[in-house]
């Protein structure tokens, strides 16, 4: 996969106020906890999650995806007439018909001329989009392009802490399946693509990557909804972990090899936030030293297709992303999936 002509001339993100500490999950579940005899802090020691975001119940997937896309404009300094298309790429959506993509577009006053749909693939959703509209923009279909995404991890939480509190009997073994329920986190991402003429300077430039795919492992990591739309969802985290990384390393050389570029080529890895344990085996499986990551897991918790491109935006705004670097995002999703994309800035 490559782009001739791809940059990404607007990026920012959104997270909502109120923060939720893992402390206070595991307070909830003190009935639990006292039966199983486990003391508060197995979520945070096991996940490496402090906190994380949740959006105010009321907040719909298109609220935070639009608040996204309206700092995105500015920070691209394109008006919402330019827009030839929009993705909506989040897990979450405000309902299964039409697509919130649509609701985004009326928020934001996007033109008539600009189509929108949603793109969803597990927490692998943004990336897949970025490429999806990368090649529209690469094509010449369209001017500009923005990939949203809201992410509102709040319902799911509350609904893995009543589910294991209602379920007589339940186990060490159903915690450990929902423990990756209850990182999930809150937050928004948005991103502005177009060609090299109408970016501002300095806008870093898409080149292409690689993907890959594992669906025997599409059985690790499912969600539904249940019980009146409520989600939820059960992981098996360790087998989860290693098939990632074992998928991981496998993409890794194509996205390499695409590119052109060798391993010491590369100065800043953004990854998807999953957890501490995870992030260190990703980093151990690819040989990437772990000095040129920007974690963001302890304090956003998994925020789902947000993830990367919200630590993207960060590591920009902390300077930790600069000019005149080769950036790799790595991003997997449950399924799995994977996209790796390259970046130079």
């Amino acid at each position: 996969m490559r782009f001739h002509d791809v940059h990404i001339a607007g990026l920012a993100h959104h997270l909502p106020e109120q923060v939720v500490r893992s402390e206070e999950l595991e307070t909830q579940l003190a009935p639990l906890y006292d039966r199983l005899r486990l003391r508060v802090g197995r979520l945070e020691l096991m996940s490496g999650v402090r906190e994380r975001r949740h959006a105010a119940p009321g907040t719909r997937p298109s609220d935070l995806a639009a608040t996204a896309g309206r700092l995105a404009l500015a920070d691209a300094g394109v008006e919402p007439d330019a827009i030839g298309c929009l993705v909506h790429a989040s897990v979450c959506r405000d309902f299964l018909e039409p697509a919130t993509a649509s609701v985004v577009h009326r928020a934001l006053g996007l033109p008539a001329t600009a189509r929108a749909f949603d793109l969803s693939n597990a927490c692998l959703g943004f990336v897949d989009a970025l490429t999806v509209v990368g090649a529209m923009v690469d094509r010449g279909d369209i001017e500009y392009g923005l990939v949203v995404a809201g992410e509102d991890g709040g319902p799911l939480v509350r609904r893995t802490i009543q589910h294991l509190l209602e379920t007589e009997g339940a186990t060490k073994a159903d915690l450990k399946r929902a423990f990756a329920s209850l990182t999930i986190g809150s937050g928004a991402a948005a991103a502005v693509v177009c060609r090299s003429e109408r970016a501002q300077a300095g806008s870093p430039r898409l080149l292409g990557g690689a993907v890959g795919a594992d669906s025997s492992a599409v059985e690790l990591c499912q969600g539904d909804q249940v019980d009146g739309g409520a989600p939820l969802m059960e992981t098996d985290s360790e087998a989860l972990l290693v098939a990632g990384c074992a998928l991981a390393a496998r993409t890794w050389p194509r996205l390499l090899d695409e590119l052109g570029w060798s391993a010491s080529d590369v100065d800043r890895v953004i990854t998807h936030q999953v957890g501490v344990a995870h992030r260190r085996a990703l980093l151990a499986a690819l040989e990437i030293d772990g000095g040129i990551d920007f974690p963001t897991v302890e304090f956003l918790g998994n925020v789902g297709s947000v993830a990367l491109p919200a630590t993207l935006d960060l590591a920009r705004r902390a300077g930790f992303v600069g000019t005149g670097q080769r950036v790799a995002l790595l991003g997997i999703g449950s399924g799995l999936q994977c996209t790796m994309l390259g970046l130079e800035t």
